[in-house]
């Protein structure tokens, strides 16, 4: 849990601009996640009186997709606090992005190609000169 819980979302210490403007993108995008998983909730409900099969898988996928919202939050929040694992988990969640667009394209003729290009960008923003400067000084802390 980050410190403080998630009441200090909005609170940044003395970052470079980079490592914040990738902050902030990662917030939004949990946030943003957070919210079309409560939307596919009611849409949920809706295929269980279609389709409860479909209804129940859609459910896992919305749950899954809501939890890794929530943990994309807290990936940020212990970004923010300088801990570098949690950078290395973001780039894989930039990883994660890229296989879903492309097997999304392959399958569904759509992908997430925005939303990898969202974090693509958020990604390169945390590994600038200045953000790893930033990551270097809190080693000794951690």
């Amino acid at each position: 849990m980050p410190v403080g819980g998630y009441a200090g979302l909005f609170t940044l210490p003395a970052m470079p601009t980079e490592l914040r403007i990738s902050y902030y993108v990662w917030v939004i995008g949990g946030l943003l996640g957070i919210l079309a998983a409560v939307i596919g909730l009611f849409g949920t409900l809706v295929l269980f009186a279609v389709s409860p099969p479909a209804g129940i898988l859609l459910l896992l996928l919305v749950l899954v997709a809501l939890a890794l919202a929530g943990a994309q939050l807290t990936l940020a929040m212990k970004m923010k606090e300088g801990w570098e694992w949690a950078r290395f988990a973001l780039t894989a969640v930039t990883a994660a992005s890229l296989l879903l667009a492309v097997l999304g394209t392959g399958l569904a003729g759509g992908g997430s190609w925005p939303g990898f290009a969202i974090s693509l960008a958020a990604t390169i923003l945390m590994w600038l000169p200045k953000a790893q400067q930033w990551f270097d000084a809190f080693k000794g802390r951690a």
